[in-house]
């Protein structure tokens, strides 16, 4: 069921809007259309040999993207973590072809992405109405309170800053999408806003526990499944895709339990 909506993932009107209004991506296409325009007022300065040189460094940058973009649409990553990989590679090829124009020029560029890195962030995905966005009392008072009909509970806690909770926070609000019903509910938790709550739940806010995003399936506001596990040391874990969460916490059955009980 998640296969079939992998497709439809790629939305250019929603990309261009982003790029147009995000200062992270905005940034990106205004340092990597600087380079055409550096290169054009080169082609005055070079020799006709370093001209040519440099043309052949840039065919060979450009077939060894295409090969790592390949391999990425055969990954099927979800679009966040494609564009931030593809972006990294587009800025080790222009540093390196910058190189060879004038090392002055690469260290400029390696100052402009580290100021893009310091002072921009790639944007979280906001996904849809079917995925709640929870504050740590709305999620007491969903667990514990009964004030909701879902006997399920799928809680995502990140926090906005982490480069692997911006990969992969596509995947829970598409989820959502196909699976919520009466019995069923996802939610997100922003950490980074409620730092005290990652303690209650056993999670490491440290990069190095390697525990975000942490996902918990509640069952009548007891814990029943959890990726990654506490003992995270004892079990390395693929990186997040739906079909894992899916997988994990068994939502095609629960799906189909749903549907037969109705």
């Amino acid at each position: 069921m998640v296969k079939k909506k992998e497709l439809r993932n790629f939305r250019p009107g929603e990309w261009l809007n982003l790029m147009l209004t995000e200062p992270y991506y905005l940034s990106h296409f205004l340092a990597f259309f600087s380079y055409f325009v550096i290169r054009s007022s080169a082609a005055h300065v070079l020799s006709y040999k370093n001209m040519h040189l440099l043309f052949c460094r840039e065919m060979q940058a450009i077939l060894v993207f295409l090969i790592f973009f390949m391999l990425k649409m055969v990954r099927r990553e979800t679009p966040e973590a494609f564009t931030a990989d593809m972006l990294l590679y587009v800025k080790g090829f222009l540093v390196a072809l910058a190189s060879m124009m004038d090392y002055h020029l690469a260290v400029w560029y390696v100052i402009v992405f580290a100021g893009i890195y310091v002072f921009t962030q790639q944007p979280v995905y906001q996904g849809s109405d079917t995925c709640s966005k929870l504050t740590p009392l709305q999620l007491e008072s969903l667990l514990t309170e009964g004030n909701n009909k879902s006997r399920f509970w799928l809680v995502e806690f990140r926090v906005s800053f982490s480069a692997d909770c911006i990969r992969y926070s596509r995947c829970l609000p598409e989820l959502a999408v196909t699976y919520s019903n009466k019995h069923l509910s996802f939610g997100v938790v922003d950490l980074g806003l409620f730092p005290n709550v990652a303690e209650k739940f056993g999670i490491s806010l440290g990069g190095s526990m390697n525990q975000l995003p942490t996902y918990i399936l509640f069952e009548n506001a007891a814990e029943i499944a959890r990726l990654p596990d506490l003992n995270l040391e004892l079990k390395a874990y693929p990186p997040i895709t739906k079909r894992l969460l899916c997988r994990h916490f068994d939502l095609d059955r629960r799906l189909l339990e749903y549907v037969y009980k109705k």
